[in-house]
This record gives C-alpha cells, structure tokens and sequence, in this order.
C-alpha cells in the first residue's frame, strides 16, 4: 500500500479522497474534517468525536480544574450566558 496517491479538485472546490486512502484510514461517508490550508500545502484531519469514557474523563479533569481554580457553578453559568448573548 503507497501513502502517497494523487487527486484533483472540482470547478466546486470539492476534493475526491481516493478508495484506498478512505479504506486505509477507515473514512465514511459523513465524516468531517478539520481543513488548514498555508502556502501550497493543504491538511485534512478528520474530526472523531469522543467516546463516552473520554467525554466523562474529560469533564472530570475540567471539574477538577475549575474546582482548584475557584470557580463556582454560578461562575460557569455567567460565562455561558455571556457568549450566548454574543451570537
């Protein structure tokens, strides 16, 4: 299998990841990417969502965080609240 492959873009700036590559990286159809773009070089990263384990060990290193720097639950309410009201 070549890690190389080549592709070329549409009039609709869309972009065909070839068979192999999608097969190789176990890419769905729906998946999303993260797109950054400097100079000549393009770079996607495909976006995978976290499991629940790691959902509930982060939140627990967030609360911990939050905890140790003195925020309380009112404090996390008022900070949403405030960028709610900027959209």
């Amino acid at each position: 299998m070549s890690n190389i492959a080549t592709t070329r873009m549409s009039s609709k700036g869309q972009v065909v990841i070839p068979e192999e590559v999608r097969t190789r990286l176990g890419l769905e159809p729906g998946t999303q990417f993260i797109v950054m773009g400097e100079n000549d070089v393009v770079i996607l990263k495909s976006i995978t969502p976290p499991s629940m384990a790691e959902f509930d060990t982060i939140v627990t290193r967030a609360r911990r965080q939050a905890r140790q720097a003195g925020m309380k639950p009112s404090d996390i309410a008022r900070a949403v609240a405030k960028v709610r009201d900027r959209t």
